[in-house]
């Protein structure tokens, strides 16, 4: 179950850019991942309601609300992108390097 919950996660992965993703910031459902940490591995604890990790990741914000300062910058640079994850209702991404 859990292989193919991530094989089907990994099929979902795919790269945004910051104009698309401003209309889900606007609907409070994205959350940005650090770049530490494994897209796929956060999607599936999401996906499974792992309560106990996802927690430790906003503790420790490694997981959370894009802050007021990311979303100055994104704005400025509109073609920023990002790896992107839909975990329904949410939306994971992770910065990518310039």
């Amino acid at each position: 179950m859990q292989d193919d919950l991530r094989g089907t996660l990994a099929e979902n992965l795919d790269e945004a850019v910051w104009t698309w993703l401003a209309p889900h910031v606007q609907r409070e459902s994205v959350f940005v991942v650090a770049g530490e940490l494994d897209l796929l591995t956060v999607g599936e604890a999401i996906a499974c309601d792992d309560v106990s990790r996802v927690q430790t990741w906003l503790q420790t914000a490694q997981l959370g609300k894009p802050t007021a300062n990311q979303l100055d910058r994104w704005t400025e640079n509109p073609e920023t992108r990002f790896t992107a994850l839909i975990v329904q209702p949410f939306v994971l991404v992770q910065e990518q390097a310039a």
